[in-house]
Parts: C-alpha cells; sequence; structure tokens
C-alpha cells in the first residue's frame, strides 16, 4: 500500500478483532510469572507448534480459547494428567495468574499462548491437530453494531474444522442468548461440523465444566448458559478460513 493511501482505505484491510485489551494494573505476582514462567510454559507464537517436542510425548490435545484467569484449565489439567492442555488469553494478568497456579502445582501438561487466538489457530496449529477446542463464555458484543466482532463466524467454523481431528469436539458456552443463536445459526451451517444436539441445538452441560466467574456472574444477572457441542465429521476435506 502507497504512502498516500486514503486513512479509511487502509483501515478497511484491518482485521476484525473480537477482543480487546482491558489488562488494568498487573499484580506483582503476576507480573512475576510474566517475566519468570513465560519463558518455560509459554509457546511461540510465530513458530509451527510440534506437540510431541513441545510436551515429550504423545497425547490427547486440548486447545482453550481465552482461559480468562484458567480455572477450567487449570482444573482439567489437574483431573487430566494424561492430556496435554493448551490455553490462549490476551489479558495478561489472566495468563500470570494461571502460570503460577500451574508452577505451584507442578504440572507439566500445561503450555499457553498469550496473543491473539486466531493468530495462533493460522500460524501455529496444524491440519487435524487437535482433540478438543474450547471456547467459554467469549466476549458477546452485546451491542449490535459490534455483533461482527463476536469470535464464532462462518470464518472461524472453517478454522474449527481445520484444526480439529476427525471426531475432534468443538465445546462452546455462552450466556448471552443472541449470541447462542448465532452460535448455532453458524456452526449448524458448517458442513464439516456436526451438533452433538439431539434437538440441534443445545446440550447439557458438560461434567468438566467447572463454573466460572463469568457464569457466576451471569447467574447473578438472570442469564442463562448455553452449552454446544460439534464434532468434526470424519469425511471433511479441510481448507484454510
Amino acid at each position: 500500500m502507497s504512502d498516500d493511501a486514503p486513512q479509511g482505505e487502509e483501515k478497511k484491510h484491518r482485521p476484525i478483532r473480537s477482543f480487546v485489551r482491558r489488562e488494568g494494573r498487573m499484580t506483582v505476582g503476576q507480573q512475576s510469572a510474566m517475566e519468570d514462567l513465560l519463558p518455560r510454559y509459554g509457546l511461540d507464537p510465530e513458530q509451527p507448534l510440534d506437540p510431541v517436542q513441545t510436551f515429550g510425548r504423545t497425547a490427547p490435545l486440548v486447545f482453550e480459547i481465552g482461559f480468562g484467569v484458567g480455572d477450567y484449565l487449570l482444573g482439567r489439567a489437574t483431573a487430566q494428567p494424561q492430556t496435554d492442555f493448551i490455553g490462549v488469553e490476551v489479558h495478561r494478568p489472566g495468563v500470570g495468574h494461571l502460570l503460577s497456579r500451574v508452577h505451584a502445582a507442578g504440572l507439566g501438561n500445561v503450555r499457553v499462548y498469550s496473543t491473539d487466538a486466531i493468530e495462533v489457530l493460522d500460524r501455529c496449529i496444524a491440519d487435524a491437530s487437535l482433540d478438543e477446542l474450547v471456547i467459554q463464555f467469549p466476549d458477546p458484543w452485546h451491542k449490535k453494531r459490534h455483533n461482527k466482532r463476536r469470535l464464532v463466524q462462518p470464518s472461524f467454523a472453517r478454522r474449527a474444522v481445520r484444526v480439529l481431528k476427525p471426531g475432534g469436539c468443538l465445546r462452546l458456552a455462552t450466556d448471552w442468548a443472541d449470541y447462542a443463536v448465532q452460535m448455532v445459526e453458524v456452526l449448524n451451517a458448517e458442513p464439516g461440523l456436526r451438533n452433538l444436539s439431539a434437538t440441534a441445538d443445545y446440550v447439557p452441560k458438560p461434567p468438566e465444566r467447572t463454573l466460572t466467574r463469568f457464569e457466576k456472574r451471569g447467574e447473578r444477572l438472570g442469564h442463562s448458559v448455553f452449552d454446544l457441542a460439534y464434532i468434526r465429521t470424519p469425511d471433511t476435506h479441510t481448507t484454510s478460513a
């Protein structure tokens, strides 16, 4: 693009982000964790992921987008030592918080990215490499003019199909009813995914999903929680998003 291109034209080509960084102040412990522990547990967002090299073994691989403070990721990694877990989160205090807890628990089956999940999926995650992809309470961008920023769009559905193994599972949860409807519409329309709901919409809360602070907040506000689950169909031909 030339230096004298109109500003509006330049903005038009910028990717629409599904997040904004609302970091606030990091605690001393979170800052220390980012400095001391991220080099140990963090992954390079510029390099393709090699799970066997990263974890030193071949094991089922679960990838969580937007882990917040890491309650779900930590709980599952502790309960399932035979499974490897990767989380991505842009909120640095949350990353620092999780790193401290992972280190204190002595867990070797957790690694993290501290960056944009879409960039990680596109740059780092190989085709058909994930056993499970988890998204819990993504930013609902509840104002209609901001709905385009929501993570779950047709392009994301195609990405999910690409990175999931045949038979791999996509799990989602939201406490925003209209976002839940959008998720169902988008994901049901993706031929590479099959809804596990008997009614083609929502599934019961899975036992491994711990009650997060977002869900507790939603309960206080009177929001219902919607769980969704899809598997990648085995005969899907993957294409880039």
